[in-house]
């Protein structure tokens, strides 16, 4: 009886076999994964996280000296109510990794002024966009809803901005209930009641000057900083009979961070309109130090 034959072994197939099988597909060295349809292999590479894991404590992030200045009716007040009202309330939100705010309100014989400041931390949940590009596309629809648009150079909104345009977006869900004092829709910023475009009590737009109550240079507008993407609106209209009431509100994003500093002030005079400059002055200070703070 003849001895079974045994199987020749073949070096060089086996070889070949390893390398056509270690070319199949299976995850890259840096843990991408590897596309092997045909028209050649292809990696996916997940979006940057934000820069931004966590927002600071909201009440505590204006100084005590900017709260002095921005709250003149505060100063007249006895000293355990001071600090109560320079302490501020804090909004209510549901997680606040992801967004806080806080407002301040004092009254003194000239005006009332109130101050409301939101930071939201945007995340992305596709992984191809990553949490900076995902914020960017939420500021510029607040952008938007302001009737401004950040290709216009010159500063001019590209659009009729109406009261309620300013309120679309700008602090909007903080929740801080203090609103209504000065006759706004809590969280909008727009004038309760409001239907007509922002400006004068007439409806005449509020980057349009009217009996000089908008001096050149101080309509809505994009502005240049601070953070990544920034613009500036300021709306005048009448609260109740006859009370003038303006509301600047800068708007700007840093990586994955957008912040609102939304700064009213309502005369308590039925001649004297706010100054559009001052208020615009002291908002854009205050949205500078938020954004130095965010960086340190």
């Amino acid at each position: 009886m003849q001895p079974k034959a045994r199987k020749a072994y073949v070096p060089g197939l086996a070889a070949l076999l390893v390398v056509v099988a270690g070319c199949s597909g299976g995850s890259g060295a840096d843990g991408a994964v590897t596309d092997t349809k045909p028209g050649g292999p292809t990696t996916a590479t997940a979006a940057q996280p934000g820069k931004y894991r966590t927002l600071t404590e909201p009440c505590g992030s204006v100084p005590r000296s900017m709260l002095k200045d921005l709250l003149p009716g505060a100063a007249s007040l006895p000293e355990d109510q001071q600090a109560k009202t320079y302490d501020g309330t804090a909004s209510v939100t549901y997680d606040t990794d992801r967004r806080v705010g806080c407002s301040w309100k004092a009254t003194s014989p000239d005006a009332s002024n109130q101050l409301v400041i939101d930071l939201e931390r945007v995340v992305s949940y596709d992984p191809a966009v990553s949490d900076a590009d995902r914020a960017q596309a939420v500021y510029t629809t607040k952008e938007t809803a302001a009737g401004l648009s950040s290709s216009n150079a010159s500063g001019t909104p590209s659009g009729t901005p109406t009261a309620s345009g300013a309120g679309t977006g700008i602090g909007a869900g903080m929740g801080t209930g203090t609103d209504t004092a000065l006759g706004t829709t809590p969280g909008s910023g727009a004038p309760s009641g409001s239907g007509t475009p922002s400006g004068t009590p007439s409806g005449t737009p509020s980057g349009t000057p009217s009996g000089g109550t908008t001096p050149d240079g101080l309509a809505p507008r994009v502005l240049d900083g601070p953070g990544d993407d920034a613009f500036l609106d300021d709306v005048l209209a009448r609260a109740g009979a006859a009370a003038q009431r303006r509301t600047v509100s800068v708007v700007f994003r840093t990586s994955n961070v957008i912040v609102t500093v939304r700064y009213t002030e309502q005369s308590a005079h039925l001649a004297v309109v706010p100054d559009s400059k001052e208020l615009q002055d002291k908002a854009r200070g205050l949205a500078e130090t938020l954004n130095e703070q965010l960086n340190e």
